[in-house]
């Protein structure tokens, strides 16, 4: 059974879910986008099994948590220890899939690898890494797209993610046709599970809660250049990716790895971007092995 709460940060509120083991070593998840805390649902058996407490938070804007005006990746990783610390976590995890990814490399380059052990990055949008969109002529002509209106024409992106929204939360079934058909087989396989599609499909919707403001932020600061280099992160990081991703084909997390000196690269063949659900098992054994050997 998961389990939702909140903690305040000054005055505004973030929401998260928590599923898995009450009593285990915490993982902090970073979501998609368009996704939410919601997202959870999706690994709770899978965390109950390696014996982990599994969290999931909105970030600021989406789903229950506040907007944050000026909001940045360092502030967002503030989050994630402020979160950690209320859940009495000496050391803890963090993992992200899909918009989720980007959120958990920052992790790894702001917070002290004493405390955060283990960091996994699951088919990341990391589409700022080494400059503004750099990754665009990689991406499918939709991202691209959204990628150049990021930069050059905010309205043109705000009303992009607002259709988006509409079309998540008052055309649900014409939406997740258009996942999946967007989607490899692999994908299709997953999302022929009608409860992981379900729960997806609730957890995209959750995001728009109170409109598309907050993942128009979350999404534009994905294409911006990152304030952080990734090549000047030496601790561990674990890149899970599949070869027939494409939503974010592999090629744009092949080098993002290959050029951070601590990558551990976890290629699956023929894997889609929901590998984060069909590796979810094997993603999270080596979590809790991490967390483990952290705690010995």
């Amino acid at each position: 059974m998961t389990s939702e709460g909140s903690i305040r940060i000054g005055s505004r509120t973030i929401t998260y879910l928590e599923a898995g083991d009450p009593s285990g070593p915490l993982v902090l998840h970073n979501h998609g986008g368009p996704s939410s805390r919601l997202e959870a649902e999706l690994f709770d058996s899978y965390a109950k099994a390696n014996g982990l407490r599994f969290v999931c938070a909105d970030r600021p804007g989406i789903g229950r948590s506040d907007l944050q005006p000026g909001r940045t990746f360092e502030s967002w990783t503030d989050d994630l220890l402020l979160l950690a610390d209320s859940f009495d976590a000496d050391r803890f995890a963090v993992t992200g899939w899909s918009e989720g990814g980007p959120w958990a490399l920052a992790a790894a380059a702001y917070l002290d690898p004493m405390r955060l052990v283990s960091v996994v990055c699951i088919a990341g949008g990391n589409y700022g890494t080494f400059g503004a969109n750099w990754a665009a002529d990689h991406l499918s002509s939709v991202d691209a797209l959204g990628g150049r209106l990021a930069l050059h024409f905010h309205p043109g992106f705000t009303l992009m993610y607002e259709l988006l929204g509409m079309s998540a939360t008052h055309f649900e079934e014409r939406y997740g046709q258009a996942i999946t058909k967007s989607a490899c087989a692999a994908d299709r396989e997953v999302l022929a599970d009608e409860e992981v599609l379900t729960t997806f499909l609730k957890a995209s919707r959750e995001c728009f809660r109170h409109g598309a403001d907050g993942l128009v932020v979350d999404a534009t600061m994905l294409y911006e250049a990152w304030p952080f280099d990734m090549s000047k992160v030496k601790r561990p990081v674990h890149f899970w990716q599949g070869s027939a991703d494409t939503l974010v084909p592999e090629i744009i997390n092949k080098t993002v790895a290959d050029r951070t000196p601590g990558a551990v690269w976890h290629p699956v063949s023929g894997g889609g971007h929901f590998i984060a659900v069909s590796h979810a098992d094997d993603i999270l054994a080596l979590t809790a092995s991490d967390l483990a050997s952290a705690s010995n």
